[in-house]
């Protein structure tokens, strides 16, 4: 059976997270123990124990989810004789799934996306920028809305997770109005809980100051092929993986499209690997016929475990 690996974003951390495997197998122990050692600080305890407003910050979720989902995608192989055949994430998720393919070291990607979400916190003072997500509107009306909200400012879709749910990200102000917009032709907007205007062309900054950290280091051949957040397509070679995890920053992350480029390559399950199942249910929403699978903790293992 053709498997896709798919690997959660942020907004799917929750204190606890990991601990399940973390107590009961030894490759899981390694990972934490491996990120701790790559950051220098114990993120094994806030993903174990928060505190949650610790937790939520960016710098500290992205390097928590993708430890939490890389410990879940080891024991995944060393307990079942389940592989990919194709691998896809969900923003941070993109950058687990390059780790899962080969072609960043777990260590050096840790240490990435600590970088990227400080980056992406710097590159907008605080306040001035949000995103919100809009249901029940197709594509070029949640883009219409964009234009009349902008008003001198930014506001741009930045995920196009599942049909009748786009995500808006750009100045507080503008976001704030496509709110009021969506309202008035009768559709619902709803603010979302986040600090930064991720995947809008306000994190240029973030992108710039993340092209000097992927210069050092070293990106290897793509054992197992990766759908890009940016274009919905494979990477074509370890060549474009620099350019690409820099234009995904401001880019809307193309998730319909990642799943329907999986579905046509021959995808006949999918396997949320990490925390919570919020790729799960946009797969549902996206088509319901898909069979779908997590793995977070022990029980989500066994499941997976029987029913393959």
């Amino acid at each position: 059976m053709k498997l896709a690996y798919i690997f959660p974003g942020q907004g799917s951390q929750y204190v606890g997270m990991g601990k399940s495997l973390f107590d009961n197998f030894k490759r899981a122990k390694e990972t934490f123990e491996e990120a701790n050692e790559a950051l220098g600080l114990k993120i094994s305890d806030l993903c174990f124990s928060g505190p949650e407003a610790e937790l939520k910050l960016t710098y500290n979720t992205q390097p928590a989810i993708l430890a939490t989902s890389i410990a879940a995608l080891r024991v995944l192989s060393s307990e079942t004789h389940l592989g990919p055949s194709l691998l896809a994430g969900h923003s941070l998720g993109e950058y687990t799934a390059l780790v899962a393919s080969g072609s960043l070291t777990f260590v050096d990607a840790v240490r990435l996306v600590r970088a990227r979400g400080k980056y992406m916190d710097e590159a907008v003072p605080a306040g001035t920028g949000g995103m919100a997500a809009v249901l029940g509107m197709d594509r070029e009306k949640v883009e219409q809305l964009c234009r009349e909200a902008s008003k001198g400012e930014v506001v741009a879709p930045a995920n196009f997770n599942s049909p009748g749910q786009i995500v808006v990200s750009g100045h507080t102000g503008a976001v704030n109005r496509l709110v009021e917009l969506a309202k008035e032709v009768g559709a619902k907007a709803i603010p979302l809980p986040v600090s930064a205007p991720s995947h809008s062309p306000l994190m240029a900054p973030a992108g710039e100051r993340l092209a000097k950290e992927l210069e050092k280091i070293e990106i290897k051949d793509i054992k197992y092929p990766v759908i890009s957040n940016a274009d919905a397509e494979f990477y074509p070679s370890k060549d474009k993986v620099a350019g690409l995890l820099i234009k995904q920053l401001s880019s809307p992350v193309r998730w319909e499209g990642s799943v329907a480029k999986a579905l046509s390559s021959g995808a006949e399950a999918f396997i949320e690997i990490g925390p919570g199942k919020v790729l799960c249910g946009l797969l549902k929403r996206i088509n319901k016929e898909i069979r779908s699978y997590n793995i977070e903790d022990v029980d989500s293992l066994k499941t997976l475990q029987n029913a393959f």
